[in-house]
């Protein structure tokens, strides 16, 4: 069993950054896609940014330019950075892994945090 443990989020002001941290429970890197997914309230769920195993990355439009997903595989860890935020980024923010793909959904779920942009 994976477990995905979340730490960075909270209040932000328009403009600023943040960065999102998501740990695992095992060295799960080598054979799981990983990604970022949020949440805003009355919208559906948006798959913002993944890592592939290989470390390809990819984003959604609206976060293109902005943020950025990183690993250490060191620390088992990957990284949501997170620059220029709008109030529009305000959502719950879910970490995610899967074997083999993050849509329609991942077989595993970090608890997700809170991400509030206002000034």
């Amino acid at each position: 069993q994976v477990q995905l443990v979340e730490s960075g989020g909270g209040l932000v002001q328009p403009g600023g950054s943040l960065r999102l941290s998501c740990a695992t429970s095992q060295s799960i890197f080598d054979i799981y896609l990983m990604g970022w997914y949020r949440q805003a309230p009355d919208k559906q769920r948006e798959l913002v940014a993944t890592i592939s195993k290989g470390g390809t990355t990819s984003y959604a439009d609206s976060v293109k330019g902005r943020f950025t997903i990183f690993r250490n595989n060191a620390w088992d860890t990957i990284y949501l950075q997170m620059n220029s935020l709008k109030p529009e980024d305000t959502a719950v923010y879910y970490c995610a892994a899967d074997r083999v793909r993050l849509t329609p959904s991942p077989d595993y779920w970090g608890q997700g945090m809170q991400v509030t942009v206002s000034s």
